[in-house]
């Protein structure tokens, strides 16, 4: 029996392994240590390696030699490299232009290790901790990466997992895999245009991607490097900084100790708030031998962190606008990360998005209760896909001309019996593609008329009822507001050109109409009387 594939999301902050098991289900697997979600932390002590959570309890004790948030490193120049975001851990250095670490192994023992090697390593213990839960040796791999990592960074990536003893088959862009494992557990019933939402540890990435028939086509892409989780555990770092400082009159900022302490509590804080209402700290010594005992409610939490949060929900609606749309455009975000895991997020967006669009994070039910697995699970399932494909057909496979299809930048569709526009195709659709629709109780003579239109956002004023103008008829009225009136935004089609007009005669019951586009562009439509079978058709 041949290996499977591995499914890897590799994070800054976490990473996440899966394969598609025997019943041919998606499988995260989980390390020795039973974490399915696995920091991305190395630690050192002695001649020993820590890895995962154990790694990461070495960050109050061990700091200097604990590596930690090294992905986005690979494949660049020392110079390039935004060292802020590995300051908790083992400082970065220059060996030979590249980012690296000197870590202490013991009786002046100093090992320089360069990013290469870090990532080597961590997916090396990816790679054992896979084989030990599947009893087999595993030597491939799908591996999802951010959609603005260059190609000197895939080529790295690609260098580092081998060194590992892993082949990456392909790369997979981390909204994609995402949406590819929401799909496959929880498929949407029409065509929709999905925001995927990333909010990890130490950055935050979204993507607007357009679903037509199945296909994928991502039309815009953001991403921000000082907004994730890390700005949420700050914000509690402070508040609880703050609150010492008044109770015992000394500043736990000043001490790297007593802050890696604060910050280890404000992790669990900030998990704990994610599924209860309130959560208590309580740190033994945490500065000049005061220690420290306090609890925090989640609407405290969510205050603290507010600008934060609506940090989180700007940059969803810049990815928006980036992708030149509006948010009556979107059908639904599906988010992804740890932050996810936090109601407030959701509760923001439902309250910026109209009730239309669906908020898929783990409080909705029809979504993963585990976002943060959803990006391993696409992956693993990529590889299923792929896994009957050759070297030579998986390259041909992913050549340019066959993954930059064409699209439509303009919906298709018809008119109804009132003018209105009815859309068949939408914009952003690839070709070739074909659409149907019947009509079942249709009879007698049909003008069709094919049209290309644009779409709009039209903004309606309502106005308020009027106050009553007497007392007793305002207490007797429910009706009447003091409210401004209210603005109501609604996404509609102008048709703009009409394309084809065909007629079909003497329909008797029940008319089909085929929308078809070659690869060409051509567009070809077909009327048909289901009970006669008379056809008539027409293209553009």
């Amino acid at each position: 029996m041949s290996s499977p594939i591995l499914g890897i999301s590799f994070g800054n902050t976490s990473s996440s392994i899966a394969y598609i098991n025997p019943k041919n289900d998606v499988d995260v697997i989980a390390n020795p240590d039973g974490e399915r979600s696995i920091p991305s932390v190395l630690s050192y002590v002695g001649e020993d390696e820590y890895h995962g959570g154990q790694a990461l309890q070495q960050l109050i004790r061990n700091p200097t030699n604990t590596i930690v948030n090294f992905r986005d490193f690979i494949g660049l120049k020392f110079e390039e490299a935004d060292l802020s975001r590995c300051s908790a851990g083992a400082p970065a250095i220059d060996i030979d232009g590249k980012v690296g670490f000197a870590i202490n192994r013991g009786e002046d023992n100093v090992e320089k290790i360069t990013v290469d090697e870090v990532v080597a390593r961590h997916l090396n213990r990816l790679k054992l901790a896979a084989e030990d839960y599947i009893g087999q040796t595993i030597s491939k791999t799908i591996l999802t990466i951010p959609t603005d990592f260059t190609d000197v960074q895939r080529d790295a990536l690609t260098a580092a997992a081998a060194k590992s003893g892993l082949k990456i088959v392909q790369f997979i862009n981390e909204p994609s895999a995402s949406l590819l494992a929401h799909v496959h557990a929880f498929p949407f019933e029409k065509d929709v245009n999905v925001v995927v939402a990333d909010f990890g540890g130490v950055r935050s990435d979204a993507a607007v991607i357009a679903v037509r028939n199945g296909i994928f086509t991502v039309l815009a892409t953001a991403h921000d490097a000082k907004l994730g989780g890390d700005n949420l555990d700050e914000a509690l770092i402070e508040y609880f900084a703050a609150d010492f400082q008044k109770k015992n009159q000394c500043n736990p900022r000043k001490n790297a100790r007593s802050y890696a302490k604060l910050r280890s509590n404000a992790i669990i804080t900030k998990k704990t708030l994610s599924n209860a209402t309130s959560a208590t700290i309580s740190v033994e010594s945490l500065a000049d031998g005061f220690d420290y005992h306090t609890s925090i409610n989640r609407m405290r939490y969510e205050l603290t962190a507010g600008k934060v949060f609506s940090q989180f929900t700007q940059f969803i609606n810049t990815t928006i606008e980036k992708a030149k749309l509006d948010i009556l455009d979107i059908d639904a975000v599906l988010l992804c990360g740890g932050v996810s895991f936090t109601p407030k997020l959701a509760n923001n967006l439902e309250f910026m998005f109209p009730e239309s669009v669906e908020i898929l994070g783990p409080q909705n039910k029809d979504a993963s209760n585990s976002p943060n697995e959803l990006s391993c699970s696409g992956a693993a399932l990529q590889g299923r896909l792929i896994a009957d494909y050759d070297a030579d057909e998986l390259k041909e496979a992913l050549q340019p001309v066959v993954l930059n299809t064409m699209h439509l930048q303009k919906a298709i569709g018809l008119l109804d019996a009132e003018g209105k526009f009815v859309p068949v195709i939408l914009p952003e659709t690839s070709y070739p593609v074909q659409k149907t629709i019947t009509v079942k109780n249709a009879k007698g003579d049909f003008l069709i008329g094919v049209y290309e239109a644009d779409s709009k956002i039209k903004e309606t004023t309502v106005e308020p009822e009027a106050k009553p103008e007497s007392e007793a008829e305002a207490e007797d009225s429910e009706e009447w507001s003091d409210d401004e009136p209210e603005i109501v935004r609604e996404k509609i089609y102008e048709p703009s050109t009409k394309l084809i007009e065909l007629g079909i005669k003497d329909v008797t019951k029940g008319l089909q109409i085929i929308f078809n586009i070659n690869k060409d562009a051509v567009l070809k439509v077909t009327a048909r009387d289901l009970k006669s079978g008379n056809v008539v058709q027409g293209h553009l």
